[in-house]
């Protein structure tokens, strides 16, 4: 049994901004023309994040631009959306982020045989000098690749 995955889209900077560790695979609620919209590409996370609350899991502030082709119901693009998880799951994630000083970030979505995922992580956030570490090290990996390519 083979499935069908279609990354639509993907957060970067969640990458450049935070240590990423695990990652979960979670359902979005989704109403009306979202679903055509989304598998159109009419999708953005930057500046969203995740959020338990009631033992419930949301992402804010993920834009989904209205679908062009619809006559009727419109949600609001940037309104909070729940995400289905498994109970033991959610959990998991609450005593991570209560304890450790973790977060929940969003860094994909994709359509998986015709399903709508999001995939979730926990993030720690990066320093500064974390991040000029990781560049120095990009560019020397870079370099070191020029100097092979020409010798």
């Amino acid at each position: 049994m083979s499935c069908t995955l279609k990354t639509v889209y993907s957060n970067k900077k969640a990458y450049h901004n935070f240590f990423v560790s695990e990652n979960l695979e979670a359902g979005i609620e989704l109403f009306g023309s979202e679903v055509k919209s989304i598998k159109a590409g009419g999708v953005s996370l930057a500046d969203s994040f995740v959020y338990i609350k009631n033992q419930e899991v949301f992402v804010k502030n993920m834009y989904i631009k209205p679908y062009e082709k619809t006559t009727s119901f419109a949600p609001n693009a940037t309104r909070d959306r729940k995400l289905l998880l498994h109970k033991q799951e959610i959990e998991k994630l609450s005593k991570k982020v209560k304890t450790k000083g973790y977060s929940i970030m969003p860094l994909k979505v994709y359509v998986k045989d015709g399903k709508v995922k999001l995939e979730i992580a926990l993030a720690k956030g990066k320093k500064l000098y974390d991040k000029r570490d990781v560049l120095a090290e990009k560019a020397q990996k870079r370099d070191l690749q020029r100097e092979l390519k020409n010798h």
